[in-house]
């Protein structure tokens, strides 16, 4: 992973992370309530699975450059809207929101392709999970930073953040030089891949929204769990920000060697494992089966991201990369957004308890879907294994 790449998405993703929490403390400081905030929070998510869908799918490797700067430019200025008229109207400030999360929403996906665009294959294994210690350590910064900045310089001070970053962002895109040899290897015959070779990764999305689908329900149900067993609601905020941390932890353990078994595998199995440790939450009465599901649990969720990276890298030719990596961060927000519909009713008519465990029955059997998908799908010839990806330890280039 190159300096210059790790900066531009660092620089992209903290809007993300920092939005939904920032446009709560925007509403409340503007209406008193949270009510606005969280409307303006749910526009920013579909936004996110709009552009990432629409955007992701367009994007075209000879203008690469150009569509990614356009997107954050955009974005930047969506922001800048909402920090300086934060008492607009309600459907004014809900657009800007929408386009603020829809407009960058394909960076994610063609930030992925450029970072292994510049590894060997042997490698790409060690440049995903260094993507998402990356992306935990972001999540990890952004709700505290969010806080500091709301409470003590204002609460449109955050969206003001957001949209620097994107500005810096934006410059940045220029510098990559992985994106230069990408736009140059696409002026020599590179085409943009059929929406149906990108949809031929559907088990793997599916995958991905279970896995996300799991975490909503479990991060959303995480405070009523503590009230309804009498515990102290302010460790919710602690127990997520260690599971971010081995969420990290996970990611890296995970990069170090070479592990047996294809990244098909390897996502079943910390998936299925990852639904187990919330099953001990729900289950296991106290705080104990709180701490001891989400110690599990947080470390195996980002190892079913960075393997799930890793089988759509398979399943795809190089030309649905980017649009495949975009439709697969589109339908992981569709699946987090149903499943905070869902938490939310689970909650009104039973116990947190089994919104969880009913989550967790909804995302096994998604997974067995997928699985079976998947295994009908396969070639005849096998599959490239994590092992023959990771055989030495040679650093990525920089």
């Amino acid at each position: 992973m190159t300096g210059a790449w790790a900066f531009t998405a660092s620089m992209t993703r903290l809007p993300v992370a920092m939005a939904p929490l920032a446009m709560v403390f925007l509403g409340h400081g503007a209406t008193g309530g949270y009510s606005t905030g969280s409307v303006l929070a749910a526009f920013f998510i579909a936004g996110e699975v709009v552009g990432a869908w629409a955007l992701g799918t367009f994007l075209h490797p000879r203008r690469l450059r150009l569509h990614l700067s356009t997107g954050l430019g955009v974005g930047a200025a969506a922001f800048t809207a909402l920090a300086l008229w934060p008492d607009a109207a309600l459907p004014v400030l809900a657009a800007a929101s929408f386009v603020a999360g829809g407009a960058p929403a394909a960076s994610p996906g063609a930030l992925r392709t450029l970072l292994t665009s510049v590894v060997d294959d042997k490698d790409v294994a060690r440049a995903f999970s260094a993507d998402s210690i990356l992306t935990e350590l972001v999540w990890l910064a952004a709700p505290g930073l969010v806080v500091l900045l709301a409470l003590q310089a204002g609460p449109g001070v955050p969206m003001a953040v957001c949209a620097l970053c994107l500005v810096l962002g934006t410059a940045m895109v220029f510098t990559l030089r992985s994106a230069k040899a990408v736009e140059a290897d696409a002026a020599e015959g590179g085409e943009r891949a059929p929406t149906s070779v990108v949809l031929s990764g559907w088990p793997i999305y599916v995958t991905s929204a279970a896995a996300m689908s799991l975490m909503a329900v479990s991060e959303l149900v995480l405070t009523p769990l503590l009230q309804y067993r009498d515990l102290p609601v302010g460790l919710a905020g602690v127990l997520l920000m260690v599971f971010a941390g081995l969420s990290a932890l996970g990611a890296f353990v995970y990069g170090l060697r070479s592990w047996p078994g294809t990244a098909r595998t390897h996502s079943l199995v910390c998936l299925v494992g990852t639904a187990a440790g919330f099953t001990v939450v729900a289950l296991v009465p106290g705080l104990t089966g709180i701490v001891v599901g989400f110690l599990a649990a947080g470390v195996l969720q980002a190892v079913v991201m960075v393997t799930r990276n890793l089988s759509l890298r398979e399943a795809l030719p190089t030309s649905a990369h980017t649009a495949g990596y975009s439709v697969m961060y589109a339908v992981q927000g569709i699946g987090y957004s149903l499943s905070a519909v869902f938490a939310a009713v689970m909650l009104d008519r039973s116990t947190p308890s089994a919104a969880i465990l009913t989550g967790v029955a909804f995302t096994l059997l998604l997974t067995a879907v997928s699985s079976l998908a998947e295994r009908r799908a396969q070639p005849a010839t096998a599959p490239l294994t994590v092992e023959k990806q990771c055989e030495t330890p040679e650093s990525t280039p920089s």
